[in-house]
């Protein structure tokens, strides 16, 4: 950090990411606002600046600061962290510390001591606050270390996932041998062991992922398992949508089993199933896709040779890989919204709740970076191959298949406690 950097921030006053404070203060305290930092984006502690913007300057040797706050980050911090230290000498006899903490530590959720306790520390606006028990899951969640889809749904049952699709989904497109149909508890052990369910006191019980993939009725124990659908006549929210549904199932649809039974790779739902409306029953993906299609237009024309040729308002492979990112990799500790697709005259958005998950930027994301906050949904939807395995279907069948289909560039856009693709009908003006 530079002194123009450094003035920029002071000027600006507290917020989010940037907190004033002198040296003297007690090590609990700097500790709690480390956590509070590090578990949302990370950002600045400035020692040796006050409330009120002015300059006191660190009362101790910088060095002797350095050491004082690297070990406050060791002792009173779980897990220990290792912050950037810096000074700059604002005036003669003034030196600022900058304690910069960074946007993605890995180790979510981070505790400060309080006496004997550990306590996870959230920052909101310039406040630091005790985190609610929900904030500390979503922030376990973040991390990776913690997977919401294989977490127990309690009050569920065997009965509560469809023996249809499950049928459908080992049989046919992991092309594995099943049970008989009324072989229950070979059922139950098959999804005991496929993490579809998991036990607790010796009870069968589903996981959050059986239940979103193919639950019955997976609103009844989740209701944040569903997507929200509305058609817009303009370019804004309005009262007088033209079409509005919630979208309600398990993720996947039934397909017809494939012909032939010769052992090869179950064709891909992507370009065989889906594209023809082949579905026995839609599952919330292809129902959602269903809906832009009623709520879009397409044009046709004849080419040379009498062969007919369609081109939709948008290209539904990138509509379909935003929604199916959504599904996969959304935030469902986040339990009072579903998630959101809206069709606009000008634009198509699909909104996620949740942050990106840990070390996730929009950058790495068009890039191709693989990861994961759902692994057991990613893993099952990518058996169905509405997700590539090699990570590339933003930058693929989003970036590229836009650019491709009208020269526009996609919106991938991370707000607050969310996450936005916004698909363009045609190019902004000029």
């Amino acid at each position: 950090m530079n002194r123009t950097e450094l003035t920029e921030l002071i000027q600006n006053g507290e917020n989010s990411g940037v907190e004033f404070k002198r040296d003297d203060i007690r090590p609990e305290k700097l500790a709690e606002k480390m956590a509070a930092l590090l578990n949302l984006e990370g950002g600045y502690i400035l020692l040796g600046v006050e409330n009120d913007r002015t300059v006191s300057g660190l009362s101790r040797e910088p060095e002797k600061a350095e050491e004082w706050v690297m070990e406050v980050a060791r002792v009173h911090l779980r897990p220990a962290a290792i912050p950037y230290w810096e000074t700059i000498e604002w005036s003669e006899g003034k030196i600022v510390g900058i304690v910069s903490l960074p946007a993605d530590a890995p180790d979510k959720p981070y505790k400060a001591k309080r006496g004997s306790a550990w306590v996870t520390r959230t920052r909101v606006g310039t406040t630091t606050r005790d985190a609610t028990d929900e904030e500390e899951a979503r922030l376990y969640q973040q991390s990776g270390r913690v997977q919401y889809d294989r977490k127990l749904v309690p009050g569920s049952l065997f009965a509560d996932l469809d023996q249809r699709r499950l049928l459908n989904y080992f049989r046919d497109v992991r092309r594995q041998a099943c049970p008989d149909d009324a072989d229950q508890a070979g059922w139950i052990r098959l999804l005991l062991n496929t993490e579809l369910m998991a036990e607790d006191r010796d009870r069968p019980i589903a996981s959050a992922g059986g239940l979103l993939l193919f639950g019955v009725r997976p609103n009844k124990y989740l209701p944040q398992s569903g997507i929200s659908a509305v058609a817009y006549p303009g370019t804004e929210k309005d009262y007088s949508a033209t079409a509005r549904t919630v979208i309600r199932g398990p993720a996947v649809s039934l397909f017809p089993a494939p012909a032939g039974g010769d052992g090869q790779p179950y064709p891909s739902v992507l370009r065989t199933f889906s594209e023809q409306g082949d579905a026995v029953e839609a599952g919330v993906i292809e129902q959602a896709l269903d809906f832009v299609r009623r709520n879009t237009t397409v044009s046709a024309w004849i080419e040379d040779g009498g062969r007919r040729q369609d081109r939709w308002d948008y290209p539904l492979e990138a509509v379909r890989e935003a929604v199916v990112n959504a599904i996969a990799h959304r935030d469902y500790t986040i339990t009072v919204t579903d998630i959101e697709l809206s069709i606009y005259a000008d634009r198509i958005e699909v909104i996620s709740p949740g942050r990106l998950p840990n070390t996730v930027t929009v950058e790495k994301m068009r890039a191709g970076y693989r990861a994961s906050r759902n692994e057991l949904i990613k893993e099952v939807l990518r058996d169905y191959r509405y997700i590539e395995a090699t990570g590339l279907g933003v930058p693929r069948k989003i970036v590229q298949g836009m650019l491709a289909h009208n020269g526009t560039e996609p919106d991938l856009i991370e707000d607050e406690d969310r996450f936005l693709v916004r698909l363009w009908k045609e190019p902004k003006p000029a």
